[in-house]
Parts: C-alpha cells; structure tokens; sequence
C-alpha cells in the first residue's frame, strides 16, 4: 500500500515544488518506486520536470479529475510521465483552475482526487502531491487523499505566518474527512545559515507547535542552483549532485523514511 504525502502551505514561495521533486528523487534512489503529482494550476512541477507546453498536455490530473466528476472511463496511465531519473509524474496546466470552480457542486467532491489515482496507487511506495499556495478545494483534495502532509516553512521572519490557519485546516479534514491524514512534520527551507533567522524561526515553532507538530531536524539551504535546476528538468541530483541542497534532501528522504518504520514498529508493539 502506497504512503500518501501532500507537500502543503498556502504561502507561495516556500519551496513545496522543489521539495516535492527532490524528495521523490531522493527516495526514489533508497529503491522506493515513486509517483509525484502536480496539484498546481500554475504547473510549477510539470515545468521543474521537463514539461514545458503544458497547454499541449492531452492527459493531466485534471482531465483525469474531471472525467471522475462526469464518470467517465478513467485511464490514469495515459496521464503518467516517466521521467528520466527514475521517477512518475501526473501534470498538471491552467485547466486545473476550472475544474476548482466545478468541484463546487460534485458529488463526494472531497474524494474526486482519491477516486482518480486508486486504481493506480498500489503500483507505487510513495505518492507526493504538490499542493497549490491555496486551502482552496483543489488542495482539501490532496488532503482528503493523504496520509500524511509535509509543511515546508521559509527559514525567515513571518515565515510561520498562517502556520495556524493551515493547522486547523488539516485538523479539520481530519475530524470530517480523512481520519488517517497526519501531520508529517514542518520542514525549514531556503535556510541561510550566514544569519541566526532560520535558528530563531526553529525555535519559534518548536515554542508555538512543537508539543503538537514535528519539526525535521533537516533543513533546505538557500542555494543559487536549485533555482537554476528547476529550469532544466532536472533535479538537484542530477544538476548538482554535490551540492548541500542535494545533500539535505537525501537526509529528509532518510528522516521520512525513519520516521515510518519508527511508526510501524510502534504500531507492531501495540498490536503485541
């Protein structure tokens, strides 16, 4: 059974398309089999991923979301790329933005997403999600989908801005929608460790969330070439394997993957 993650926060700029790329790359060379998808009108991963006429994508999660509204014959495998890193993505392009506004009056509007991916969910280990800067209906769907959802944070001031309405909201789709939806933990990205900011901001979460919320011990670098890889369809792996940026995402791919066998080996216990 595939592990769910979405990558979440309705500020923009906070590194979710970079994390969402790099951390499916990175767990896909500890041997996991990983689908990544966009959930993004803007298309933001679909580009980051080598896709660059998005308006010329016949397939995309949301054709696939759609013919789930109208059911329609859902053919999910004609909406996934293969990319060359060894890695699958479903894209995603402006098309998307419409559908938002016909999930107003779909039935089981909140599993339209769910409903489009499962007959292919068993095929892979882990399926990240690349959320929209929105708590809109596009990402309640991620969310309703999920089991767990990472929140990557900007390592500066108010940074943390919102961190609380996105908390509620998670809890909320987990009261009334999705029981197994967890919170992963907050992830600290464009770190700039010239400054004591990403330091005060860890230690403002930990204060604020910390009894409720993890707080990864990895933290994303700000670096010139993630930006510069993002425009070339490659990952930070393949532009610049040497990197401190490639190195922390190795390190949250292994600190994700802890974090669950930790999970399981607890859960195994209880069951004792």
């Amino acid at each position: 059974m595939s592990k769910i993650i979405a990558i979440a926060n309705q500020k923009g700029g906070v590194g979710k398309t970079t994390t969402t790329f790099s951390l499916g790359v990175a767990l896909g060379k500890e041997g996991k089999k990983v689908l990544l998808i966009d959930a993004d009108p803007q298309g933001d991963l679909t580009t980051c991923m080598g896709c660059y006429n998005q308006d010329d994508l016949q397939n995309t999660i949301g054709t696939l979301m759609s013919d789930t509204i109208l059911d329609r014959e859902i053919d999910v495998e004609k909406a996934i790329i293969h990319h060359k890193e060894g890695i699958d993505f479903i894209p995603s392009n402006l098309d998307l933005s419409a559908l938002e506004m016909s999930l107003v009056n779909a039935m089981s509007r909140e599993f339209t997403l769910k409903n489009s991916i499962k007959s292919i969910q068993d095929k892979y280990d882990y399926i990240l999600i690349d959320c929209m800067p929105s708590l809109g209906m596009i990402t309640i769907n991620a969310l309703a989908c999920s089991d767990k959802v990472i929140i990557p944070v900007q390592g500066e001031y108010l940074a943390a801005k919102g961190m609380g309405h996105l908390l509620k909201t998670v809890s909320k789709v987990h009261k009334q929608i999705n029981p197994n939806l967890k919170i992963g933990g907050v992830l600290l990205t464009l770190v700039d460790k010239r400054t004591n900011l990403s330091q005060e901001v860890r230690e403002s979460l930990e204060k604020n969330y910390g009894q409720y919320v993890k707080i990864y011990d990895t933290e994303i670098p700000k670096a010139v070439n993630t930006a510069k890889s993002s425009s070339t369809g490659k990952s930070i792996f393949e532009f610049d394997k040497n990197s401190r940026v490639a190195d922390a995402y190795k390190n949250l791919a292994k600190e994700v993957l802890e974090n669950e066998r930790t999970k399981t080996r607890n859960e195994t216990s209880k069951v004792r």
